[in-house]
């Protein structure tokens, strides 16, 4: 069994740090104008101007069962959906705002269309909540506001009361955790209490007091016992969130030390919605690894899909999803149910390990191919069995020593050697699989 103990937290990660794989899907109307997610932010658009795409949201080829499909086929075992992001738009039929697709040409509840049909796969289910809100009367001016440069954006700001906002978000929240069945992640985004060098005096961030966010999560623990909670509430939950960057070991609690239960954030591109003309997106063998190494760290990968307008995940994501598709299809047994490999397991230059958490079998992943031979130290007789993962063909091995060629080479006691076919097998990260005694 693994030795690895992660902190003790509320809800349920047994299923989470089995699956280690998700979608992320960031849909709403800043797919129309399809210049990123922050589009309201980074342009400072006005709400008569953005009013446009509210007004002609019509997503008519979605079809979410062909969403899940496709998440399923390429491994993904959970998904979050965002409910409602920055810009407020709810996805949901909320009995507490106009502001939603059912009054849009879109005309019915997305996120209904969503639960049903990635639970129909037998995929986890989870919803990213806001809590900011750049549409909401009551949400006040701040430094990431779209009306922060108005020449009265103080004036504005009066009257504006957080308290009322936060009860907003609890009865929302309170429609999410209770009109589509059992929800397994609730993703909150984000706080930013910190103050900011360009802050105005009345310009403050926003924290954990502001969203009231002990009531907030104490709600959703009581509506969904065992949901898994993150903790961009500024509260310390289930799930912490690195988000656009690669973590290169387990990320461990900032006072206790204590192991987490973690899970990396990224896109296939630079941008979380659907961006036309962004043209950052990730190589196949980047893909590929960042799900390894997320794994040989004992954490999870989310990786995200912006849809387009229409309703569909364009020709650049569904390439992305074959990607994985390709690779799951063949290895991910290196992947579910495993986790960082024992201490005792030291990678071989360009690999990456990971273990069964069983302890029963652990995988090398090859990211650079070798020639002829891979030596590994500290693997010499505890090997039963060895194969390539894609086709379960052996792998044969010396110990101890590199056979024939290897003669002038110093013996080593810890060491295996495995011969490896001249040519790289048709896969962009090979995986050895060995079994231990």
């Amino acid at each position: 069994m693994s030795s690895y103990i992660t902190r003790k937290t509320p809800g349920n990660t047994a299923w989470f740090t089995h699956d280690r794989f998700g979608m992320f899907i960031h849909w709403g109307l800043y797919a129309m104008p399809a210049r990123h997610e922050w589009v309201k932010n980074h342009e400072c658009i006005p709400e008569a101007q953005y009013d446009k795409y509210f007004r002609y949201f019509n997503p008519d080829l979605f079809d979410a069962r062909e969403w899940a499909r496709q998440a399923k086929a390429a491994g993904m075992r959970y998904a979050v959906l965002t409910t409602k992001h920055h810009e407020g738009f709810c996805m949901f039929d909320s009995a507490y705002t106009d502001y939603k697709c059912t009054n849009t040409p879109a005309g019915r509840d997305l996120v209904r269309e969503y639960v049903d049909a990635f639970r129909a796969e037998g995929l986890h289910i989870g919803f990213y909540y806001s809590l900011i809100d750049w549409h909401h009367p009551d949400f006040p001016i701040d430094r990431l506001h779209p009306r922060r440069r108005d020449p009265d954006a103080e004036q504005q700001n009066k009257g504006r009361d957080m308290r009322r906002y936060a009860e907003y978000m609890r009865n929302q929240v309170t429609e999410l955790l209770t009109n589509y069945g059992k929800i397994d992640v609730l993703w909150f985004d984000f706080s930013y209490s910190q103050p900011d060098a360009a802050d105005l005096p009345w310009m403050k961030g926003k924290g954990k007091d502001d969203w009231e966010s002990e009531k907030l999560i104490a709600l959703a623990r009581s509506l969904q016992p065992e949901i898994m909670i993150d903790n961009r509430a500024e509260i310390d939950q289930d799930l912490w969130t690195p988000e656009q960057w690669q973590p290169t070991e387990w990320l461990r609690h900032k006072e206790t030390g204590e192991l987490v239960t973690w899970e990396a954030c990224q896109t296939f591109s630079g941008s979380w919605g659907y961006y036309r003309d962004e043209s950052t997106w990730k190589s196949p063998e980047m893909l590929i690894r960042m799900l390894v190494n997320t794994v040989s760290c004992g954490g999870n990968l989310l990786m995200n899909v912006g849809p387009t307008a229409r309703g569909y995940f364009d020709d650049r994501a569904q390439a992305a999803l074959k990607v994985y598709a390709d690779w799951m299809h063949f290895n991910s047994r290196s992947i579910y149910g495993c986790t960082q490999a024992e201490p005792e397991f030291h990678a071989p230059q360009d690999c990456r390990l990971t273990q069964s958490t069983d302890g029963k079998r652990l995988y090398i992943h090859l990211f650079a191919y070798p020639f002829a031979h891979l030596q590994f130290h500290g693997l010499a007789g505890k090997i039963d069995y060895a194969q390539f993962l894609h086709d379960a063909s052996e792998i044969r091995f010396t110990e101890g020593h590199m056979a024939h060629f290897g003669d002038n080479l110093p013996e080593s006691s810890d060491l295996v050697v495995f011969e490896l076919p001249a040519i790289k097998p048709p896969s962009l990260v090979p995986v050895i699989e060995v079994f231990l005694k």
